[in-house]
């Protein structure tokens, strides 16, 4: 990946004023092998239960981001080894989790990027409940399927369109 949020940010300040490129604010903290990662948004809300996230991850990702609005809950993790590796495997760009994961040190070394809020040891339910496909929102803004993710050491953008 040869972008850089900084100049997309710079050479975007109209997006960024007319509100269709947004910059999620800095709570979210980097793991796995990706530091940069980009890809049109796959969305679903949950709360405290992966079993969607698992379903979502199972899928050919093609190089889309999935963004789980998990309700900002610090109780338990929504994404830990097993998923990443998942994500991996099945082609993933990236996961944004508005939650926390867990096995940090797995994720680390799947080949994708990942933010989160937190880690925290304590797996999640397994009920199945969540909705996939909608406006999530992550740290106050706005994620719609098919939303541009953009990721790096500087920080996390979503825009409206694929931008150079």
């Amino acid at each position: 990946m040869s972008f850089a949020t900084c100049d997309l940010c710079d050479a975007n300040e109209d997006k960024l004023a007319d509100g269709s490129l947004h910059v999620i604010p800095p709570v979210l903290t980097k793991f796995g092998k990706q530091p940069r990662f980009a890809g049109p948004a796959r969305t679903l809300k949950v709360f405290e239960d992966n079993v969607l996230v698992r379903a979502a991850l199972e899928t050919p990702g093609e190089g889309s981001v999935l963004v789980v609005d998990g309700g900002g809950s610090l109780r338990c993790a929504l994404v830990g080894g097993n998923l990443g590796k998942l994500a991996e495997k099945n082609g993933w760009a990236g996961i944004i989790v508005n939650g926390c994961v867990r096995d940090s040190s797995e994720l680390d070394g799947c080949d994708v990027g990942i933010r989160a809020l937190a880690t925290h040891p304590r797996r999640s339910f397994r009920k199945g409940v969540g909705e996939p496909d909608i406006t999530v929102d992550i740290a106050g803004v706005p994620v719609r399927p098919g939303d541009w993710v953009y990721a790096d050491e500087d920080g996390v953008l979503v825009s409206r369109t694929k931008i150079d």
